[in-house]
Order: structure tokens, then C-alpha cells, then sequence
């Protein structure tokens, strides 16, 4: 630590350098930690010994040298140490220019990098759990595929498990599933996120992962919003990425369990929207939402099905498509 504080009173010869670190006598400790905070200081160079409990609201920046060896609740907590005035805060996280990272070293300074909004501890943690595994909850073998499938769905997992154990010990049937089966959507269109948009693989997994977990009406909107401001205009794949989110977020409300090409009338393509069993999607639109739907060009409405004849329609498919599916989800739209 002499020799980085050193190296520092080099590269900064006007600065005031102060160390800090667990071997020190407390008395001195104190009196660094308190001058520093006084600041007759301009530069603390220490251990890890800040990490939690210091307070000083008008340091505005950390450099924290070979962060890839560091947790993530360390890098979030030693991140924390600046930033808590009112002054702007910088964080520098350094690892060896040369030297290759590890997969999870890489996710972990990833994760660092991506959650900065209030509140993202929680998400750390959640995402720290994923990267290093939950383990075997009830044994002492220490591993598991929680990174696999993500932790809220291994949770419903872990939850439809408990439910279907306790029934059978009771001599009962297990219980449905709680754990609704995906929409299967197959339109004829090229969507995916395009290297040259979003370099980095981690963060295009975590764009699409998003994506495929999205639930509220306007995330498509709150999606692209985000791509236009970090990464500029989304180029025609994206919005056909994001127009997919819209359908698939539309179509689980809608109880629309599939949205495929099929061959129709004299060979000619048409996309089926077939509803989960037992749901009458006819029954179930408004009457004036079902009639503006059939007066479109190439929609036949069933009570299970919604056909859409793609070449009747034109271009408008894509646009008609959305029309059929928010008809179909009407009264949980206003829900």
C-alpha cells in the first residue's frame, strides 16, 4: 500500500495522500479517517477497510484497483462510498490491461456497470445469486442450475415442487402447475439485436432476457426508449424485436397460446392465432371490437381461433395483428 500511495504523490505531486488499512494502530486510524474527513487530505489510498460505515458526503470519487478480483456486494458497497452529497460521483473500476477475465469476473463488473438506478441493491443480490449458484437448499452439496433458468422462474419451480410434494403426502392429486407455458410466436420477420448495435454479449443476453420476462403493457415503449438513449435509433431488427414484445405481452392476456404461419385457402399464407383451451376468444371480445376486426381485409374471427390471410392483408398485417390481439385481450387491458 506504501508503494501505490507513492505511485499516486508521484502522478499527483500537489496531492495530499493519507493511507488507511486494518493493520494500523486504531489511534491512527482514527486520526487519518478524521483529517481525511476534514479534509486536510485530498487522496485516501486504502484497503477494503471503507467498504461499509464511512460517510463522507463530499468525496466524489473511487478508484478501485483490480475490481475482477472483488464480489459484487463489495464492488456495490465500496461504490457506494462516494456519491452520497450532492456533488456528481465517479467510480473507476481497473483491472489488468493484459490479462483475460473470467466468465464471471466479466458478469460481475457487467452487473456493477449496469445497475446505477436507486434501489439496485436488491438486483445485485439477485444476480449474485444467479452467477454463483443457490447450491443444493436442503443438502451440503454446494451447487446447482439456478444461472440456467433464472431465479424467479426457479422459485415458481421450487414452489410448484413444495405444493405437488405436499399433496402427495397427503394422498391428493398434485396441483396444476403455476407456471404458465410460453406464448409461441413465429412471424415472418428478422428480429434480434445486431452486434454492430450492441457489442457485448453479456449485455445482449441480458437485452434479450429482459425482453423474454417482459409482462406490463408499455414495456416494448419503456424498451425502446432505453435502446435510443444508450445505444442511438434501433435499426429495423430491434423494433421488430420490440413489435414481438408487444405481441407476446398482448397475447398472455389475451390467452392466446400460439401466433403461427400456417397454409390457408388455395395455398395461401395465413397467421393463426390459436387461444389456450377452453378460452372462446369470440365470446370474449367486445361486440364493436369483434366487428371492426372482421371488417379488416383477410380476418375470419373463430371462437378459437383468429386467421389472418397475410396476403390479402398486405402490409397491414403486422398493424392488424396487434388489432386482433388487443380486441382478444379488451377487458384485461382495461383491468
Amino acid at each position: 500500500i506504501e508503494g501505490a500511495a507513492e505511485r499516486v504523490r508521484r502522478l499527483v505531486p500537489r496531492a495530499k495522500v493519507a493511507i488507511g488499512h486494518g493493520q494500523m494502530a486504531e489511534g491512527m486510524l482514527e486520526r487519518v479517517m478524521l483529517d481525511y474527513d476534514a479534509g486536510r487530505f485530498d487522496v485516501l489510498v486504502c484497503t477494503t477497510i471503507i467498504e461499509s460505515g464511512l460517510d463522507i458526503p463530499n468525496v466524489n470519487t473511487i478508484i478501485i484497483n483490480n475490481a475482477d478480483k472483488f464480489g459484487l456486494a463489495q464492488l456495490y458497497q465500496l461504490r457506494g462510498r462516494v456519491g452520497r452529497g450532492a456533488a456528481r460521483a465517479y467510480a473507476y473500476l481497473l483491472y489488468e490491461k493484459h490479462r483475460a477475465l473470467s466468465e464471471v469476473a466479466q458478469k460481475r463488473l457487467q452487473t456493477i456497470f449496469e445497475a446505477t438506478e436507486l434501489g439496485a441493491g436488491f438486483q445485485i443480490a439477485l444476480r449474485d445469486l444467479e452467477i454463483r449458484g443457490a447450491g443444493n437448499l436442503l443438502g451440503a452439496e454446494q451447487s446447482g442450475q439456478i444461472g440456467t433458468v433464472g431465479f424467479d422462474l426457479y422459485v415458481r419451480l421450487l414452489a410448484d415442487a413444495v405444493q405437488a410434494m405436499k399433496a402427495v403426502a397427503k394422498g391428493e392429486p398434485p396441483p396444476p402447475s403455476s407456471i404458465a407455458p410460453a406464448v409461441v410466436i413465429d412471424v415472418p420477420i428478422a428480429a434480434f439485436i445486431p452486434e454492430s448495435y450492441v457489442g457485448d454479449l453479456n449485455l445482449r443476453l441480458s437485452l434479450y432476457q429482459r425482453m423474454a420476462t417482459a409482462e406490463a403493457l408499455d414495456a416494448a415503449e419503456t424498451l425502446e426508449r432505453e435502446f435510443q438513449d444508450r445505444f442511438g435509433p434501433p435499426p429495423t431488427p430491434v423494433r421488430n424485436l420490440l413489435y414481438i414484445v408487444r405481441l407476446r405481452v398482448l397475447a398472455k392476456r389475451a390467452h392466446v397460446a400460439s401466433i403461427a404461419r400456417e397454409e390457408g385457402p388455395a395455398g395461401r399464407p395465413v397467421l393463426s392465432l390459436r387461444t389456450t383451451d377452453g378460452y372462446d376468444v369470440r365470446a370474449q371480445m367486445a361486440p364493436a371490437a369483434r366487428r371492426e376486426l372482421e371488417r379488416a381485409d383477410g380476418v375470419t374471427v373463430g371462437h378459437q381461433q383468429i386467421r389472418i390471410d397475410t396476403e390479402v392483408a398486405g402490409d397491414r398485417w403486422r398493424e392488424i395483428l396487434l388489432q386482433a390481439l388487443e380486441a382478444a385481450a379488451g377487458a384485461d387491458l382495461v383491468a
